[in-house]
């Protein structure tokens, strides 16, 4: 029995397959023009629509589709009332194609909870399903600590901390392109600090659980011109990992649960990795770094689960 999933979120297109011991997945990163700090909704589905039938022949040439059994997709940002996003729409409507045309059923589930399933599937720690746990879900768009249980069905995710303005992903990507940097900027930016001497002091601002970037941020791109790059790019990661760190250790503090999940694009950041390995207060999970960044294979492998229980 397999299954196969579908993701269109903000800036990547993504289909994966799984029959619960392999996995195979295909993604695209959508354009976003040079010097431009984002993409707007509309042109982001108008790639998905684009982009999506490929990946989907591209990941069909290698698997047998007649041992597919369910088709999911996520179609909506997070698990609560009125989360909504139109790029998850394109997703959505060609994952309907694919299970009328194959005659088996569809499964829907939100972006965030497959960023949570891919971390719990990628580094193998099923035990999570099996209790509370925190997860924290750091990406371009979402920076929030929660608390995780898993239903059976989806996650459910009670927000206990995280950023009060912009995400971490924002505050990365915005110094990024104001040093020069293609958006979005992590990877780029991860490189240059690796090459850094010292790092770049920057404040940080953490109220409990919660946390502030966009001083962080206005202070970084106003000297992002007159400082070493290098050390720019450095002292803004360990910034993000000092921030996040305290933040977490908080929600620690204040839940007694000690296993966190760290998952989404800029937790395959390595200097920020090797900063929550040694400074969490607890047992910390990660997903593969090809994991964090937006994928369908969380998707793919909650929608086998959930079919297994209707058969």
């Amino acid at each position: 029995m397999s299954a196969i999933g579908f993701d269109t979120s903000n800036y990547t297109a993504s289909v994966s397959w799984t029959d619960g011991k392999q996995e195979k997945s295909v993604r695209q990163l959508l354009f976003v023009k040079e010097g431009e700090r984002g993409i707007r909704q509309s042109d982001g589905v108008f790639q998905h629509m684009k982009i999506v039938p490929k990946l989907f022949e591209e990941i069909t040439g290698d698997i047998d589709m007649t041992s597919v059994n369910a088709v999911g997709v996520s179609v909506r940002p997070r698990n609560v009332e009125g989360s909504y996003m139109p790029v998850f729409l394109a997703g959505e409507g060609y994952a309907k194609v694919v299970s009328d045309t194959l005659g088996v059923p569809l499964y829907k589930f939100s972006h965030q909870d497959g960023h949570i399933m891919a971390g719990i599937y990628s580094c193998k720690s099923f035990e999570l399903l099996e209790d509370d746990f925190i997860s924290v879900h750091l990406s371009g768009g979402t920076t929030e600590i929660l608390k995780s249980r898993y239903t059976g069905n989806n996650f459910t995710n009670e927000i206990i901390g995280g950023t009060k303005d912009i995400s971490v992903g924002q505050f990365i990507d915005r110094v990024g392109v104001k040093m020069g940097m293609r958006f979005p900027a992590g990877k780029e930016i991860e490189k240059l600090a690796m090459t850094a001497d010292a790092e770049q002091r920057l404040p940080v601002s953490v109220d409990g659980a919660y946390m502030n970037f966009s001083g962080v941020e206005t202070k970084a791109s106003r000297i992002a011109e007159e400082c070493d790059k290098a050390s720019l790019a450095l002292g803004v990661l360990v910034n993000v990992g000092k921030t996040l760190t305290a933040a977490i250790n908080c929600a620690v503090k204040n839940t007694n649960i000690h296993r966190v999940l760290i998952v989404g694009g800029v937790a395959s950041n390595g200097i920020i990795r090797k900063m929550f390995d040694e400074k969490i207060d607890g047992k910390v999970y990660f997903a593969k770094p090809e994991y964090s960044c937006d994928n369908a294979v969380g998707i793919a492998y909650m929608t086998r689960i959930v079919h297994s229980k209707h058969i």
